[in-house]
């Protein structure tokens, strides 16, 4: 099968990077001798004390060498070390401490990418290069509204990223993200093609510490202003990375609420203090730009606000507000009038449980026919459990969504959705009033986070207006980052 033999490929290319290869690139500078301002060494003594400092080392050494051995040889005596032209003995140089003791994997963890830092420049304090590749396949099987079976191969490069993050002025950060690739194989003809090289901007932003550049004062911990291109994150599977999400696809409702719409540009006010963290914004509804968008179609509120209980416990609770007016509007980079998401985190050292619940309403004031407005409601539990601490893991995930018109939710693309060889498979786009998920997995880290191997089978049950749709899909994954 070809999907599986470039994977398997893929796979042997991560797990051929040997601790050789990379720990040439992790060799730290020799050590150096503190020195003052004035570029003189700063031993603590002034230069007559260096005479008598190497006198005292000559001479401890000769009072802890050891006897003479028995055949009359002398061995261990001050004689068999180095000295200098005035007779002191000379200490070997330190041996180069490396970080990360030759591990290539805590070397990839320990910010390879970062070419420049220099926190005494005024101009450009630091700058660190990333990226991600992220390829998959799947096997579909299932039926449509019509009672027609199907069955469905693709495979994907899901995303191809380079990564940019560049401090300067002291206290500003910006980060441009580009993705560069384009695969849409998997949809329907029209749109089927894979191209390489420059699609479109990620993220794209400049950050302002203010707390930082206030002299560290007031009552909050951090302060943060935040403008570009954003991401914009409802649910804790959109607060966390493609990198560490712990199933090959968010659920269906994730994707609804952020990480399926495009990029909006907008603007944060980051706030922090003690276990708290408040996020508020305000972001355009303009959905057709590459880069940075303009603010001519509307506008979004954005709120979240994280408390860490205890070491093991959060609750995050996000909430968007559409604010667009009863005209329809071409673009619309929200999607829904408005929606509430509260997440429960429990984290142990091996195990974990992230449950969710939302509520929102679809809206109409966007063009929206009658039957896909009204109200959604959704549940998600997902459970994970380490076999093999940061090796093995496994993942369970339950969503349950429900709208109250019959097309008043629609799943993911991938790959229900998707194109299908037959053309005469009937799914309903997709749309329905019920969706039952249901997700089982394995992920096994060559390094964790970094470079991990997914598989996992999925379940959809969806209620049409017409029909149920229902399919089983077998995945498989390579996600690799620096």
């Amino acid at each position: 099968m070809k999907t599986l033999a470039r994977i398997a490929f893929l796979s042997c290319l991560a797990v051929a990077m040997t601790p050789a290869d990379l720990r040439a690139q992790d060799a730290q500078e020799p050590h150096k001798e503190h020195k003052s301002k004035d570029g003189k060494k700063k031993d603590g003594k002034k230069g007559k004390g260096k005479k008598n400092k190497d006198k005292d080392k000559a001479k401890k050494h000769e009072e802890v060498a050891p006897a003479a051995s028995g055949d009359g040889a002398v061995a261990g005596t001050a004689t068999d070390a180095p000295t200098d032209a005035k007779g002191a003995v000379v200490e070997p140089a330190p041996a180069i401490e490396h970080k990360n003791n030759g591990d290539w994997c805590a070397w990839l963890n320990d910010k390879p990418g970062l070419l420049y830092e220099n926190k005494d420049n005024p101009w450009i304090d630091s700058f660190e290069v990333g990226g991600r590749f992220h390829y998959q396949a799947a096997s579909i099987e299932g039926t449509d509204v019509n009672g027609l079976d199907f069955n469905d191969k693709y495979d994907e490069y899901r995303r191809l990223r380079l990564e940019t993050k560049t401090g300067f002025l002291r206290y500003f950060t910006a980060e441009i993200n580009v993705n560069l690739v384009k695969d849409d194989r998997f949809r329907d003809d029209f749109y089927s093609d894979l191209e390489w090289g420059y699609d479109r901007f990620d993220e794209a932003s400049i950050e302002f510490d203010l707390h930082k550049a206030i002299g560290e004062r007031g009552p909050f911990d951090d302060i943060k202003i935040k403008y570009g291109r954003m991401k914009l994150k409802m649910s804790e599977e959109i607060h966390m990375s493609s990198n560490e999400i712990y199933t090959i696809e968010r659920s269906g409702i994730a994707d609804k609420l952020g990480g399926n719409q495009s990029r909006p540009t907008g603007a944060t006010l980051e706030l922090e203090k003690g276990d708290w963290k408040l996020v508020t914004g305000v972001y355009s509804a303009e959905d057709d730009a590459d880069f940075i968008g303009g603010w001519n179609d509307g506008q979004f509120y954005y709120g979240s606000l994280e408390w860490k209980a205890t070491n093991d416990f959060r609750l995050l609770l996000d909430y968007s507000q559409n604010d667009l007016d009863d005209k329809p509007v071409v673009d619309d980079a929200l999607g829904y009038a408005w929606a509430a998401s509260l997440s429960a985190i429990y984290e142990k050292k091996n195990w974990g449980i992230i449950t969710e619940a939302i509520y929102g309403d679809n809206g109409g004031a966007n063009g929206l026919i009658a039957r896909r407005q009204g109200d959604f409601h959704a549940f998600v539990v997902m459970p994970w459990y380490w076999i093999i601490e940061d090796r093995l893991q496994v993942v369970l995930q339950y969503q349950y969504l429900h709208s109250s018109e019959s097309q008043g939710l629609q799943i993911p693309t991938r790959y229900v959705r998707a194109d299908h060889e037959n053309p005469a498979v009937d799914v309903d786009n997709g749309r329905g009033s019920e969706h039952h998920y249901l997700y089982g997995g394995l992920n096994y880290h060559i390094c964790r986070d970094r470079i991990k191997l997914m598989g996992g089978v999925a379940y959809d049950d969806l209620t049409t207006r017409r029909s149920d749709v229902k399919a089983l899909t077998y995945q498989i994954a390579l996600r690799t980052s620096f």
